[in-house]
């Protein structure tokens, strides 16, 4: 892809995602993740009913009346991205890839945590952490991270996925708490122990993505298919029952570990699928908190 598609594909996303950002998601995402704490902003004079908890006892002794604190939340958060760039999301028989879905989730949650004037941050992973970006705020940071989520590949001898080696970064580069979307199929080596760690100092949601065809392999005869991530060939007779229903299978075993890793972590777990409608998905999850 040259530099001109992807400045072009940058500016296609930010208009449709800073739209969904300020216009959808700006109070859902509000509400939905908490600031660090309470900031004192004023004092104002007392009125009935408010808590004489409150009150400055300076100032009202200074005018003669009561005052009282008032305090507000302090809104400020960091938002990190784990983002899964190994060759399987590089998936999709519907309306788009696996990929194409994890970068326009990614800019939507970018764009609604800048409007609400968080940092965001990047750690791009495969079988390994390909690339970290630090979290900042402003405009041309979250582009920059559009454009990165866009052109960035995994390294020419990535094999397959590893959320453990993601998750184990994010935890030894981020002592502060912050709110993190692990955007992944999960089609990865044994992730458990990590995000239980990970999930003790951080909010962590994991957004799994998925086609169709993870999930039901088609009856088309005999076909030859190729794992994406390891390189292997096979040869599969779709039209084998046996075969079909094993397929299926693993696919529920994946999708169950990742379900009970998530819940016996205390983290929060959203599924897409990439020809759902990913934004009435995240309005859901973002109101049920």
């Amino acid at each position: 892809m040259t530099t001109a598609e992807i400045l072009k594909r940058v500016r296609r996303i930010e208009i449709k995602t800073r739209g969904l950002s300020n216009h959808i998601f700006a109070g859902e995402y509000h509400s939905a993740f908490k600031g660090r704490g309470m900031s004192f902003s004023e004092v104002r004079e007392y009125a009935p009913g408010d808590d004489v908890k409150a009150i400055d006892w300076n100032v009202t002794a200074r005018f003669s009346h009561p005052f009282i604190k008032v305090f507000e939340e302090e809104r400020e958060l960091t938002v990190m991205l784990l983002v899964d760039v190994s060759s399987s999301s590089l998936f999709g028989t519907q309306q788009r890839l696996k990929r194409d879905l994890i970068t326009e989730i990614s800019a939507v949650i970018s764009f609604s945590a800048s409007t609400n004037n968080d940092k965001v941050g990047v750690i791009f992973f495969s079988d390994k952490v390909e690339k970290f970006i630090p979290p900042k705020k402003g405009r041309s940071h979250i582009l920059r991270i559009i454009r990165e989520l866009i052109a960035l590949e995994p390294s020419q001898n990535s094999k397959g996925t590893n959320v453990n080696a993601a998750l184990e970064y994010l935890t030894n580069a981020l002592k502060k708490r912050t709110i993190t979307f692990v955007l992944s199929d999960f089609v990865s080596e044994p992730y458990d122990a990590a995000l239980q760690l990970a999930a003790r100092r951080h909010d962590i949601v994991g957004i799994q993505t998925y086609d169709r065809h993870d999930q039901e392999l088609p009856a088309a005869g005999l076909i030859q298919v190729k794992d994406a991530e390891t390189g292997e060939m096979r040869w599969l007779d779709t039209d084998d029952k046996q075969v079909r229903y094993q397929y299926g299978a693993a696919f529920e075993e994946q999708k169950k570990y990742c379900q009970t890793s998530f819940r016996k972590s205390g983290a929060s777990l959203v599924r897409v699928r990439t020809d759902e409608d990913y934004v009435k998905v995240l309005q859901g999850f973002f109101k049920g908190r």
